[in-house]
């Protein structure tokens, strides 16, 4: 820790929480490598994660790899995953704002421009906020997740404060000084008190979408494909030792199936746990029923009625 204190005094630093085992990571660490010479002002530090379990911890790290991002000892940023083209963006936005000149502010505004854009048409509705919808930083930020839960509205958000950058930007780009910000199909909504005078108005269930029930959304996911697979990672990069086994073992069946990646949706990561009784991950599902994780597959593929099973979707 202490010298990843020494680095903090750098204007930006990129740390990939890695592990030996994945090969994902010794990848990234090249792509990484191959930055560190095209940005020399930039501190790229390396920590294994299974090593440092309380700044993991303290990080949320949950799979390799994983990326931080800090300026000033403030975290800024994350990448999850093995994505280097995004690796690489980040890198150079984070970079390039840490020593904007006068002479290229210009160009700036106009990337930052692009970006807000981007973030607001996000997701069908999307709130700016102080914090999560679990942690609210701000009385109003809290009022307006309460609103919009109680509501059932299908919202998307973003912590402000991860990005001060988009924080002091979006109060530009929309003329709207405070936060929270609530838009619909990218255009703004307004603050907490405009959808306070919508809900009074009725008007609030028209204005923003519906949530799907969790219930119904999970046995859509579980139907996608005749053999579903929920996981860390994807087909091609598994983010934990366990989901890449089962994805060796289903490969080798030659079983055309689909992945779900449940790092990516913490709503689906949780509810599938209660939902089909089952509180670890990987999960494999045939034709909409669970047939269990990694153990319960190894053993099963070696005995018919799995086999079986896997056959007969295979055949569809």
């Amino acid at each position: 820790m202490l010298l990843l204190l020494f680095f903090f005094n750098r204007s930006l630093v990129v740390v990939h929480f890695w592990a030996p085992w994945a090969p994902q990571c010794a990848q990234m660490n090249e792509v990484m490598a191959a930055l560190a010479k095209e940005h020399v002002q930039v501190a790229f530090v390396k920590l294994e994660a299974e090593a440092v379990p309380e700044v993991s911890e303290k990080y949320g790290i949950s799979s390799v790899p994983t990326f931080l991002f800090f300026k000033n000892a403030q975290k800024v940023d994350r990448l999850d995953g093995a994505h280097a083209p995004e690796l690489t963006k980040k890198v150079q936005r984070h970079a390039s704002s840490s020593s904007l000149s006068a002479g290229t502010n210009d160009s700036a505004k106009e990337d930052l421009n692009v970006r807000l854009k981007k973030l607001i048409n996000a997701a069908p509705c999307m709130l700016f906020m102080k914090g999560s919808p679990k942690e609210p930083r701000c009385g109003f930020s809290k009022q307006m997740v309460e609103i919009l839960n109680k509501h059932g509205i299908s919202f998307s958000s973003f912590d402000i404060f991860s990005d001060e950058e988009v924080r002091q930007g979006l109060k530009t780009y929309s003329n709207w000084p405070t936060y929270p910000q609530l838009y619909v199909a990218g255009e703004l909504i307004g603050g907490v008190d405009i959808v306070k005078e919508l809900e009074a108005s009725g008007e609030l269930d028209t204005v923003c979408p519906k949530a799907q029930k969790l219930e119904d959304r999970l046995k859509t996911l579980i139907n996608k494909a005749p053999v579903m697979l929920f996981m860390k990672g994807s087909k091609q990069v598994a983010k934990c030792g366990f989901s890449k086994q089962i994805i060796e073992i289903i490969n080798n069946t030659g079983i055309d199936y689909e992945t779900f990646d449940i790092l990516e949706d913490e709503e689906v990561r949780q509810g599938l746990k209660t939902y089909s009784n089952w509180p670890t991950y990987p999960q494999l599902y045939v034709k909409g029923e669970l047939v269990g994780g990694l153990d319960i597959v190894k053993v099963g593929l070696g005995e018919s009625p799995l086999r079986c099973k896997l056959t007969v979707c295979l055949k569809l």
